[in-house]
């Protein structure tokens, strides 16, 4: 079973990819702020990571360069889900060690859903 960390901190959001990952088989864990979500991954390693950028006690970009910069966890792929658009940021986060990144207002659940789907099967 995989396990999905979500980086969020939008309830509903937060509910629309669990119930969408767990009804695929996933375990998934959740972390509200980006301290929190440190501390999750060193209790159990992801298999892949939803990131939002925009969160309380530490951005999404601190948590990717923390993500990155740790030798057991910088091959997880890494999804940013974000209400950023500007090409600067998104680059910003690419750069950074992002795989992907999908503007929240852009894209519906489901495509986050397939691209997961991409990430942990190949599918």
């Amino acid at each position: 079973m995989n396990n999905i960390l979500i980086i969020e901190d939008e309830d509903f959001l937060i509910r629309a990819l669990k119930d969408n990952l767990l009804a695929e088989g996933c375990f998934v864990d959740v972390a509200k702020n980006g301290e929190e979500a440190i501390e999750r991954m060193k209790g159990k390693e992801p298999d892949l990571i939803l990131l939002d950028i925009l969160m309380p006690k530490s951005d999404g970009f601190h948590v990717l360069k923390e993500i990155k910069s740790h030798t057991k966890w910088k091959s997880v792929p890494v999804i940013i889900l974000s209400n950023l658009g500007e090409e600067m940021v998104i680059k910003q986060a690419l750069r950074a060690g992002a795989n992907d990144y999908f503007i929240k207002s852009q894209h519906p659940i489901h495509e986050v859903i397939k691209k997961v789907k991409e990430y942990l099967y190949g599918k």
